[in-house]
């Protein structure tokens, strides 16, 4: 062999072992800070108790900050795909910064577990998979529980943004079905301090329960000012509601709220046959133990469930091809639609190729806060 021809193999090597590496290569975008810093700071510290191993190879997680802002997250993505040449993405916390990542995930086919529930484009499906529960399964309990007391008429009011979006349609989705009628649709920005003009508008309506499309702390804004112009029905809220801040923010004004979360935030509650219980417990315990007494949360969960998810789907993958390439990004995403029975902190995950998250009704329970702290409805 001369020379030159062995400095052009080992050229070659040396660009092999760049483009495939040993760790699989996890890339985060969430927002720690800015209006979704109350939901991103919980997604972000779950990854301090992340595993340094799945499917049995070592794993390194980048984490990227965002501020809650889509264009941010978008660039974000980017970035680590291109430049740090993860395997996978991961975030974020908010709706339009999801929705962001989805597009760079699809143009790059790298795979994407989304944190926030969201609904793609159908040339984005097949590159993003949703770890929350979609709202319509989420919304279908607080829509069970209207029909069983009464509840004839809702007043809606949540962000002027997707989330809000989502959140009407989950609550028009049950409208027929479980007896009810949507008779209003007001909105209000996530920055906003004020919302008095949007529920004078429910409160001339009049309807026997309210709907609140927000989430995080400024899910509490409505409650609180519904609550000060001396409404009486039943305030509903969603998953992305139930954190302590919520709590914090509207103090004694929120007691009563409702809301549908996943089991992990009372897993003490649940029965010893329930098939979440055990993970979500030692979830739990591990993150109080951690961040304090009480500062479990939905959010944290949902991160710590798309490891997971990645952790069932990497052995399959690693059968194909190694990490760093297009080809393991590849099967990872086939893998993804394929794995069975992961039991993590919110539910039970089947996915399937027609359906990225995989979850039942194992995946909700109903709660309330009472006395300060979200319990479980029985």
């Amino acid at each position: 062999m001369n020379r030159s021809l062995a400095i052009a193999l080992l050229a070659a090597g040396a660009l092999g072992a760049t483009a495939a590496h040993a760790d699989v290569t996890v890339g985060v975008t969430l927002g720690a800070t800015g209006p979704g810093a109350s939901l991103g700071i919980h997604y972000k510290n779950a990854f301090q108790l992340m595993p340094k191993t799945l499917g049995g190879q070592p794993v390194k997680y980048i984490i990227l900050e965002d501020g809650s802002d889509a264009t941010n997250a978008g660039k974000n993505a980017r970035k680590l795909i291109s430049e740090d040449n993860v395997d996978v993405i991961m975030g974020s916390n908010g709706v339009p910064s999801s929705l962001q990542i989805a597009q760079v995930a699809t143009e790059t086919q790298t795979p994407y577990l989304c944190l926030t529930p969201i609904n793609v484009k159908p040339d984005q499906y097949k590159w993003t998979f949703s770890v929350p529960q979609p709202t319509e399964l989420m919304m279908s309990a607080v829509a069970e529980h209207m029909k069983k007391h009464g509840v004839k008429t809702v007043g809606f009011i949540g962000f002027s943004d997707a989330w809000g979006d989502l959140m009407y349609k989950a609550t028009e989705h049950w409208a027929q079905k479980y007896g009810y009628k949507v008779v209003t649709n007001e909105r209000y920005a996530r920055a906003d301090t004020s919302v008095t003009g949007q529920v004078l508008k429910i409160m001339a309506a009049n309807p026997d329960a309210v709907v609140v499309g927000g989430s995080g702390t400024g899910g509490a804004l409505p409650h609180i000012a519904l609550v000060d112009r001396g409404y009486k029905g039943t305030i509903y809220h969603n998953h992305g509601t139930v954190n302590a801040e919520f709590i914090k923010v509207g103090g004694k004004k929120v007691e009563g709220a409702i809301a549908p979360t996943g089991p992990l935030i009372v897993p003490e509650e649940l029965p010893a046959s329930n098939p979440v219980k055990k993970v979500a417990l030692d979830f739990t315990t591990r993150y109080e133990k951690s961040f304090g007494a009480g500062s479990r949360n939905a959010f944290a969960g949902y991160s710590a469930d798309a490891v997971h998810l990645l952790g069932a789907a990497i052995p399959a993958a690693m059968k194909k091809a190694k990490p760093g390439t297009p080809q393991f990004r590849a099967a990872l995403r086939d893998a993804l639609e394929h794995v069975k029975n992961v039991v993590g902190t919110h539910g039970v995950y089947n996915p399937t190729p027609e359906n990225h998250n995989g979850e039942d009704e194992r995946a909700r329970v109903l709660v309330r806060v009472e006395n300060g702290k979200w319990r479980l409805m029985k």
